[in-house]
C-alpha cells in the first residue's frame, strides 16, 4: 500500500474532477496544480497550491512551460527506497509527489475536426503532460498515476477503503495504462504530421511508413465467427463517425462477433440514402434494401425482396423507428436478430422489448458529419492492408450512356439506387431493382454470369422490367444475355472491359439501355 500525501493535478478533461479532489481533501492530501485546473479545484472549495509557487518559477511562453522543472520531475522519479535519492531531494528542498492526475490536450479530437489548421494542431501537442506521466509511470510502484477520468472511481474506492492508501495492484494497472496512452498519443501526432507532409509531397501515397494502430476494448465477446474462436470488440477513439462502435445497445442478448459485422453492414448501407431507407442483412450481404416515402414501406419492400433469406437477419434504418415500423418488424418477419436505427419512439421501444432476445441498437448523432472518415483495414496473416473507404457518390451527370437506347428517367433513378446497393454486396455482385427497391441479389460468386442467374432466380417474375447494377464490368456478353432473358430493361456497370464493344452491341441487339460509371465497386 502507498499512502497518498501529495498530488499533482493538471487536466484538460475535468470530468469527475470534483469527486476526486474532495476525497483527496478528506484524506489530507496536499494538491499542486496549474492554470485552469487550479481554478476548477478552488471553485469546488478544495485548497490547492499553484505549481509556480512550489517551483518558484512562473508559467511562461503562453503556458507551454509550466511543469517542466526539476522540483516536479525529481519528486516523481526519486526512488523512495534509495538512500542517496532521498538525501538529494532533501538537500534541494524537493517534495515527493505520490499521485499524478494528468489527461492530455485533446490532440486527436482537434485534428478530427474538419479544416483544422496546422497551427491549432501544433498547439494541442501536449509536452508537459506526457513528460509527467512518463516520469511517474517509470516509478509507478511508488506513485498513483491517473491518465483517464474513468479510473477515478476505482481510485476513490481504494482511498476510502484504505484510509487514503492505494494498493500495489492498482498502482501497476494504472502505470501500465500510462504507456498505452502516451504511445497512442505520439502515434496520432506522427500520423497527422505525416499526412500533412504527404499533402506537400505529391509523390507520397499519404499512408505512413510505419503504421501505428490504437484501439480501446469495448467488450469481450462470447466467441468469434465460430464457438471455438475467442474474440473481442475494439474501438478507434479518434473516429467520431456514426457507427456500430458508437451505438448504444438498448435491449437484448449480448452482441456476437457476427452480429457486429452484420450491424456494420446494415448501417453503412442505410447511411447511403437521404430518403427513408431500410435494409436486411445476412452474412454481410443485403438480402433486401429499399427506399420509400415512409420507413414502414421501405422495410416491407426490403423484406419482400427475399423473405426466405431474411430469416434471422439484421435490420437497419436511417430514420427513427415508430410503432408502425415496429409492428411490421414483429408481425411480418419470422425472426429478426438485431435492429439498428438512429432512435426509437417510446411506444416502439416498449413494443420491441417484448421480444426478450431481440438486440436493439441506437446510433447517437446519426446525422453528424464525421470530422475524419475511418480508413478501411483488412488483416492478412503477418500483415495488414489499408485503403481509403469506398465513400464516393455518383450523380446522374456522371453516367455515360453507351447504348442506342437511353434509360428513362424512372430507370435512371432505379439504376442509381441499385448502384448504391451493389457497393455493399460481396463481389461478384449483381443487384436487380424495381424502382428504389431490390428484387434480386446475386452475391459473392466466382463468375459474374452466375451472380446474374442467382439474382434472376431470387427475383422470379419481378425481374421483368427491372434494372440491373453490376459492381464491375461484364467480361463477356453472356451476363447481358441472361439479363435480357429475364426481362431486364437497363444496366449500370463500370465499363472498362476489353470486350466492352461486344457487350454494348449485345445490349443494343437485345434492347437494353446501358450506362457506364467509370467506377468499380469490388468488395472482398
Amino acid at each position: 500500500m502507498i499512502k497518498i500525501n501529495r498530488a499533482l493535478i493538471s487536466v484538460s478533461d475535468k470530468t469527475g474532477l470534483e469527486d476526486l479532489v474532495k476525497v483527496l481533501k478528506k484524506n489530507g492530501v496536499e494538491i499542486l496544480s496549474t492554470g485552469g485546473t487550479s481554478k476548477a479545484i478552488r471553485a469546488v472549495g478544495v485548497p490547492v497550491k499553484d505549481v509556480s509557487d512550489y517551483t518558484g518559477f512562473p508559467e511562461m511562453l503562453d503556458g507551454r512551460v509550466k511543469t517542466l522543472h526539476p522540483k516536479i520531475h525529481a519528486g516523481l522519479l526519486a526512488l523512495r527506497n534509495n538512500k542517496e535519492h532521498m538525501e538529494t531531494v532533501k538537500k534541494h528542498d524537493i517534495d515527493l509527489i505520490d499521485m499524478v492526475v494528468v489527461n492530455l490536450y485533446p490532440f486527436e479530437k482537434t485534428v478530427a475536426k474538419e479544416d483544422v489548421k496546422l497551427e491549432d494542431a501544433i498547439e494541442n501537442i501536449d509536452i508537459g503532460g506526457p513528460s509527467m506521466l512518463r516520469s511517474a509511470a517509470k516509478n509507478h510502484k511508488s506513485i498513483c498515476i491517473i491518465c483517464d477520468p474513468t479510473d477515478y472511481p476505482k481510485v476513490i474506492e481504494e482511498m476510502e477503503k484504505n484510509s487514503g492508501s492505494i494498493s500495489e495492484n492498482l498502482l501497476t494497472e494504472l502505470g501500465i495504462k500510462v504507456f498505452e496512452r502516451t504511445s497512442t498519443y505520439d502515434a496520432a501526432i506522427y500520423e497527422y504530421l505525416k499526412s500533412k507532409e504527404s499533402g506537400i509531397n505529391s509523390q507520397d501515397s499519404g499512408f505512413p511508413a510505419v503504421l501505428k494502430l490504437s484501439f480501446k476494448k469495448l467488450q469481450d465477446l462470447r466467441y468469434g465467427e465460430n464457438p471455438h474462436q475467442k474474440a473481442a470488440f475494439y474501438k478507434d477513439e479518434s473516429i467520431d463517425e456514426p457507427s456500430v462502435s458508437t451505438a448504444v445497445q438498448l435491449h437484448g442478448k449480448e452482441l456476437s462477433f457476427n452480429n457486429i459485422i452484420d450491424l456494420n453492414a446494415a448501417l453503412e448501407i442505410v447511411k447511403e440514402f437521404d430518403e427513408p431507407a431500410a435494409t436486411i442483412i445476412k452474412h454481410t450481404n443485403p438480402c433486401g434494401t429499399a427506399t420509400a416515402k415512409n420507413l414502414k414501406q421501405a422495410y416491407l419492400d426490403a423484406l419482400n425482396c427475399d423473405r426466405i433469406s431474411a430469416f434471422g437477419g439484421i435490420v437497419g434504418f436511417n430514420r427513427p423507428v415508430d410503432l408502425d415500423v415496429t409492428k411490421a418488424i414483429l408481425d411480418e418477419a419470422d425472426f429478426v436478430e438485431c435492429v439498428i436505427a438512429p432512435s426509437y419512439e417510446k411506444s416502439a421501444l416498449q413494443y420491441l422489448t417484448t421480444k426478450k432476445g431481440l438486440r436493439l441498437l441506437e446510433v447517437k448523432n446519426f446525422e453528424a458529419k464525421p470530422g475524419r472518415i475511418d480508413a478501411d483495414l483488412k488483416k492478412v496473416v503477418g500483415g495488414i492492408l489499408i485503403q481509403d473507404r469506398d465513400a464516393g457518390r455518383l450523380k446522374e451527370s456522371d453516367l455515360k450512356i453507351v447504348t442506342k437506347i437511353r434509360p428513362s428517367e424512372e430507370e435512371t433513378s432505379s439504376l442509381l439506387f441499385g448502384w448504391k446497393v451493389t457497393k455493399h454486396v460481396k463481389s461478384n455482385a449483381i443487384v436487380l431493382c424495381q424502382g428504389t427497391k431490390t428484387v434480386g441479389v446475386g452475391a459473392g460468386q466466382m463468375s459474374r454470369v452466375d451472380s446474374v442467374m442467382i439474382a434472376v432466380q431470387k427475383a422470379g417474375s419481378r425481374a421483368k422490367g427491372s434494372t440491373l447494377a453490376s459492381d464491375a464490368f461484364f467480361p463477356k456478353e453472356d451476363g447481358i444475355e441472361q439479363a435480357a432473358k429475364a426481362g431486364v430493361k437497363a444496366i449500370i456497370q463500370p465499363g472498362g472491359s476489353i470486350r466492352d464493344k461486344e457487350v454494348i452491341a449485345m445490349a443494343d441487339k437485345l434492347g437494353i439501355a446501358m450506362v457506364f460509371t467509370g467506377i468499380r465497386h469490388f468488395k472482398h
